[in-house]
Parts: C-alpha cells; structure tokens; sequence
C-alpha cells in the first residue's frame, strides 16, 4: 500500500485549485487596480468583463459630451419689448430652477432676484417652467411650451439652445444659450473607434439642430434629440434589442434624469467629479475627474484582464492535467506535484501582476 499511498497523497497536492482560486479573482483585482490608476472605478470584475465585450457607446450631450457650461449668447425680443426686460422677465422665470441653462440667464440677467415677484413655479418636464412673474402666468421653456399653451411665438433658427419666453398669449422674445463641445471628446471619439467599439451615439432633450451640430463634429454614428428622460430609456432599448450575443452596450451620462438609463445600460458609465449623486450611485463605472478619453483606456484594460485570466486558467488546467497523468502512472514524484500546485500558483500570480503595468 506504501506506494499507492504515496501517489495518492502526489495526486491529492496536484489537484489543489488554489492556482485557479487565487490567480482569476487577483487578475480581476489587478484589472480593478489598474483602472483606478489612471482614475477610473469599476464597481466589479462582472462590469469589468461587461467592457471588454463594449460594441456600442450612448453618450448624454450636455455635461458629458459638452462642457455644460452655458452663456446667453443671443437674445432676439418680439416687436415692441425690449432686451432688457425679455431677459428679466426670462431670469425671473428661471429663479427657481437649478438646470445650468437657468443658471446662465440669471447670470446673465447679473441682478438680485426680487423672490416676492415671482410664485407658483411649476416645472414642466421636457418642456420648461410655467410662473407667475409681478402675478402674470409666464412661460419660459422650448417650442413645445409655446405650442401648449397655444403662444404665437417666432422660431428661432440659431445654433445653439433656443429659450422661448411668453406672457400669457403674448410671446416676448427668445434667448440663444450656446454650450461648447468639451476639449477631448471629439478624440476620445477616435480613441473608442479604435479600440473596437462600432457605434457612437448621442441622445439629448436639446433639439434636433443643436444635436446634429455636435454629432457632425464629434463624428458621431447616430443622434436622437428633443428627448424626454422617458424618451431616452426607449432609445436605449431599442438599441440594446438590435445587440447581437456577446454584445454590450454603454451609457455615459451625468445628470439625474439619466439614472434610469444608466441602470437599465448593460454598462452605465457616470461622470464623478461633476455628476450628480444619483447618476453617480446608479453608475457601474466611474470616471473620477469626468475625461471620456479614459474609456478607451478601460476598454484596454479589460480586455488585456481577461486575456491574462484566460492565459491562467489554460495554463494551471494544461500544468496540472500533465503532472495528475504523470502522477497516476507513477512517473510524478512529490516536487513535481508540489510544482503543479505552488510553482504554477507563483507563476499565475505573477502572469496576474501583468495586468498594472503600462496601458
């Protein structure tokens, strides 16, 4: 028995799965880490893998592919009123509002808001607010406001986001706020092309002019714009219905109307620095200091993770299915047994380190 014995015990050692057990999660861990480095958090290997397999990229416009930093660049009164109370009218309007391009007439306006002017705010989603300013009903939001409440006003056809302004049935006037695209995106575009990705896409509630404005200078493959957030999960779905298997799809967005999508994404990327808590929580990866261009990188890293996990898994199963045949004959002896378990544990890890070094 002495000699069975023995191989049993050689057979028992080989067949350990620690290298298999400590080498896949560390090659996980070390795809993690390494996307940290460079200031990107992925919440989990599983949305680590989800990257790798990325074929289709949803961006949200404004914070994420545009600066989010809006300036009234233009303002066109109707007959008969002037610029200076169409953007009074217009800052008042807004004073309850937190959306960027409020902000950006108030400071445009550069006045000390009366609040006792202003009462009965109402935010209509997708269209804008309807207020009571000096206890006249005034409207202030897009086209779709206006035709609501049935105002005739003058389409504005300057690039950039048109803000329509209306009294009761009287239009007052419009004011252009114009947004930049931010500095990287157009490259970060590039970059994603480069790494596999098939589709770019743009979904936005600005309208249909704007939209198309950024996407041709992005070099975008699709936009949907004069969406509702509602609007936008539909949009999603219908693109993640066309996916083929083995595909996935990404959202980036920032703002908290784009929680929903980021949840229902097979990946939701999130703006961190800017974003909102929502967007944020909702997110399976981070981008810290909100640069797009990263993406790309992650992209790598994932799929450079994956690689390394797989080169592993072949090598411990090839090294230990060698040596359990070498030990069931009786030609393993119990260093090479020792070998199969800890000498090919040793090397799986260090394959794993691989995963750190420069992307």
């Amino acid at each position: 028995f002495a000699e069975w014995i023995q191989r049993a015990c050689i057979f028992l050692v080989i067949s350990c799965p620690c290298a298999l057990v400590i080498s896949v999660p560390l090659g996980f861990f070390g795809g993690i880490g390494a996307a940290s480095k460079i200031g990107v958090l992925v919440k989990g290997s599983n949305f680590l893998e989800a990257v790798a397999e990325m074929t289709t990229i949803v961006f949200d416009k404004t914070g994420t592919l545009t600066k989010g930093e809006f300036k009234v660049t233009e303002m066109k009164p109707a007959g008969g009123v002037s610029e200076d109370k169409l953007l009074e009218v217009a800052a008042l309007g807004e004073s309850y509002s937190n959306h960027p391009i409020a902000g950006s007439i108030i400071e445009a306006y550069g006045k000390e808001i009366e609040r006792s002017r202003v009462s009965e705010a109402v935010e209509i989603a997708g269209h804008g607010v309807q207020i009571l300013v000096d206890g006249v009903m005034t409207y202030v939001g897009n086209e779709k406001l206006m035709k609501k409440q049935s105002i005739a006003y003058e389409p504005c056809e300057s690039a950039g986001t048109v803000v329509y302004v209306g009294q009761e049935q009287t239009f007052l006037g419009a004011l252009v706020i114009s947004d930049t695209v931010k500095q990287g995106a157009a490259e970060a575009i590039h970059k994603m092309k480069n790494v596999g990705v098939k589709k770019c896409v743009m979904l936005t509630g600005d309208r249909e002019k704007t939209a198309k404005h950024v996407a041709d200078e992005l070099k975008l493959d699709e936009v949907h714009a004069e969406l509702l957030p509602g609007d936008k999960v539909d949009e999603v779905e219908k693109l993640l219905s066309a996916q083929k298997d083995g595909e996935r799809l990404a959202f980036v967005g920032d703002g908290i109307n784009d929680a929903p999508v980021l949840t229902r994404a097979d990946i939701g990327i999130a703006m961190g620095s800017l974003g909102s808590d929502a967007a944020i929580e909702a997110a399976d990866v981070v981008l810290m200091d909100d640069d797009i261009r990263k993406i790309a990188s992650t992209v790598l890293i994932s799929r450079k993770t994956l690689r390394i996990v797989k080169q592993n898994i072949v090598f411990a199963l090839a090294v230990k299915a060698v040596v359990l045949l070498l030990g069931a004959i009786g030609v393993a002896n119990m260093w090479e047994a020792v070998f199969a378990d800890v000498g090919v544990s040793v090397l799986a890890i260090l394959n794993s380190m691989r995963v750190m070094k420069n992307h």
